[in-house]
Formats: C-alpha cells, sequence, structure tokens
C-alpha cells in the first residue's frame, strides 16, 4: 500500500512540474508578443519618417512628349523631302519626345480634311499642313491647335487675307516654296531668247499655282513673249489639255504645281516627242519632264519648319507672331538626259539634277 502511494506521488508531483513548464511557455510567449509589436511599430515608424524626408521625383527635362500630327495633300519628291526635313530637324530638337501621326490625303483635298479633324480630335500639341490644300483644311478644322504650313506658295491667297504683310497671326505660320517668279522668266529667256509663245499650264483648284502662272506671265510679257494659260481641273484632263498647249507652244512653263508633280510622266510623254522643253517651277517636276528650273531644297524648307515647330512647342516662340519664312537660296538646276534629248544647252553656272 505504502508502495502504491508512493507511485502515485511521484506521478502527482511529475504532472505538476509538467504543467509548470507549460506555463512558463506561455508566459514567455506573451511577455515576447508586446516587445516584438514594439519593434515592429518602430520600423513602421520609421519607414514613415524616411518616405516623408525623401525628396518627392520630379521628371526630367525631356520627359515631356509631343504628338505632332501632320497632313500631307500626295506622294511626290518635293513634299515627301518637305516632310522628311521637318521631321529630322524636330527630332533633332527634341529628340525621343516627340512622336509622329503622319497621314497622306493621296491628292484629295476632302481627305486633308478628314485627316485635320481626326487630329484635333485627338488632340496632337501641333499640325503640319505640308501643300496648300491640306494647310486649308487646317485652318477650317481648329483655331487653337498651332499650324504650320510647309511646300506652300503664297499665304495671303491660300488662306484669303487681303493686304497679307508676311504674319498670318493666330494659330497658323509655316515657310514658303516661292522662288522669284521674275528669276523663272529670265532663266526661260536665257535658255529659249528666240521663242516667241509660252504656254502655261496649271492646276485650276490649287489657289497658288493660278497665283504663279499669273505672276510669270507678267513677267513673261514683259520680255516679249505672247503667253497663254492652260488651265485644268485635275489630272483626268491633264493630257488632253497638255496637248493643246504643247500644239500651240514653243517652250511649257509649269509652276509649282501638285497635280502636275504627282504626273510627270504624263506631260514628259506628251511634250518630249513634240520636241517641247518645259521649264518648270521646282525641281521634282523638272526631274520628270521638264529641262530646267529655278528651285528651292524642299528638305531644307523642312528642316526650317521643322525648327519652328521646337520653338512653339517648348514655348520658347508664339506663333501668333511669327512671321512666314522663306528659302535662303535658290539654284539653276537642270536635267540633263532631256536637254540632251531636246538639243538645249545650258550655261555653267546650272547644276545638274541628281549632283
Amino acid at each position: 500500500m505504502k508502495k502504491i502511494l508512493a507511485i502515485a506521488m511521484a506521478m502527482t508531483m511529475g504532472l505538476s512540474l509538467v504543467a509548470c513548464g507549460g506555463g512558463n511557455d506561455t508566459a514567455d510567449s506573451a511577455a515576447a508578443t508586446p516587445a516584438a509589436d514594439e519593434a515592429e511599430a518602430a520600423d513602421e515608424t520609421e519607414a514613415d519618417v524616411a518616405e516623408a524626408e525623401a525628396p518627392e521625383e520630379t521628371p526630367s527635362a525631356g520627359a515631356e512628349s509631343y504628338t505632332v500630327g501632320i497632313c500631307q495633300l500626295v506622294q511626290h519628291d518635293a513634299l515627301d523631302a518637305a516632310t522628311q526635313g521637318f521631321k529630322d530637324a524636330l527630332v533633332e530638337a527634341l529628340g525621343d519626345s516627340v512622336v509622329f501621326d503622319e497621314q497622306n490625303a493621296q491628292g484629295d483635298s476632302n481627305t486633308c480634311s478628314t485627316i485635320i479633324n481626326g487630329f484635333v480630335s485627338n488632340n496632337v500639341d501641333l499640325i503640319l499642313a505640308n501643300a496648300t490644300p491640306a494647310l486649308q483644311a487646317a485652318q477650317a478644322g481648329t483655331n487653337e491647335i498651332p499650324i504650320l504650313g510647309t511646300s506652300v506658295t503664297e499665304y495671303g491667297v491660300a488662306l484669303g487675307i487681303e493686304g497679307f504683310d508676311g504674319t498670318v497671326g493666330g494659330n497658323i505660320s509655316g515657310t514658303s516654296d516661292l522662288a522669284p517668279l521674275d528669276g523663272q522668266a529670265d532663266m526661260l529667256k536665257e535658255l529659249f531668247p528666240d521663242a516667241k509663245t509660252v504656254g502655261l499650264l496649271y492646276c485650276t483648284s490649287e489657289a497658288n499655282s493660278q497665283y504663279q502662272v499669273d505672276e510669270v506671265q507678267k513677267a513673261l510679257e514683259g520680255l516679249g513673249y505672247t503667253c497663254k494659260q492652260y488651265g485644268f481641273s485635275d489630272s483626268n484632263d491633264l493630257s488632253s489639255v497638255a496637248t493643246t498647249a504643247v500644239s500651240e507652244n514653243e517652250v511649257i512653263y509649269v509652276p509649282t504645281d501638285n497635280t502636275v508633280a504627282s504626273n510627270t510622266e504624263i506631260l514628259n510623254n506628251i511634250a518630249q516627242p513634240a520636241g517641247i522643253p518645259v521649264i518648270a517651277g521646282e525641281e521634282g517636276i523638272c526631274a520628270g519632264c521638264g529641262v530646267a528650273t529655278l528651285s528651292i531644297s524642299y528638305y531644307d524648307l523642312g528642316v526650317g519648319t521643322g525648327k519652328m515647330a521646337a520653338k512653339i512647342l517648348t514655348g520658347e516662340a508664339d506663333i501668333s507672331t511669327m512671321p512666314i519664312e522663306y528659302a535662303p537660296q535658290f539654284t539653276k538646276k537642270y536635267n540633263a538626259d532631256l536637254c540632251e534629248a531636246l538639243g538645249v544647252t545650258v550655261p555653267d553656272d546650272y547644276v545638274a539634277i541628281g549632283e
């Protein structure tokens, strides 16, 4: 009996020790929890202070981005060169912060309006209107978004501004491709002094083409030539009108006309077999169907327009006070193949196209 009681007492004491041990673990755990919480809270407080003391991130100078909409009337060498020069100059000035939305109207003025309306809806930062119908569509489409024209001959005529003084005002400026029209008349006289009649071929739907032939006609008549204007409405009747002009004249003059520029092969296939030379208003037309031109560099014209755009986008210049800019120089150029085919000899100060 005593032995049994001893065993029972031993077991009871063991259970008491186990219970005490478990109690100590729980107490230790409970005691550790507030300390851990305090440490964690302290860490969080330090992090909050560090975050509050850290300076706010500011965008770098080049972080702002610009979207520029380009509406080009039609694809041909002169307008393509102007667009490329514009893009190159703007990228050089602003780097990859400028994004281009480039669209071509394929010669349709109504499509120009659709393109411009899309730019307005997308709230682009600036519009490049390449050629007169594109500029006219942009003028009608917005009076808020800055518009730069290029490959536009006379802004007063294009925009219906009487007494144009060189600055459009409002949200429009740009560059002009106007070459000295009296200088082109002098070139014709220099190359064909014995000719008597000159046909002036142009598209009647292009206001600046009408302006150019009117001015050249005055200059040519002052030099003793008899001139007649031959207007065509679009490319569909270019062939028939050109055939008439070639049959009635000794020399043909073509201004910086976009429709002719897109269809030089038609004119060349009529004029060259007939032995009638063409004096062109710009290099691209001359390369396709002319013998000579007093022309500008359309690429350089685009570069000048791009530099204007950079100043407008960065706030360096106010477009409403920016006058129209003009090409700084003009070059006498000739089409070597056509001159040889027609027996035309040019003076030494002419530069062959492509050289």
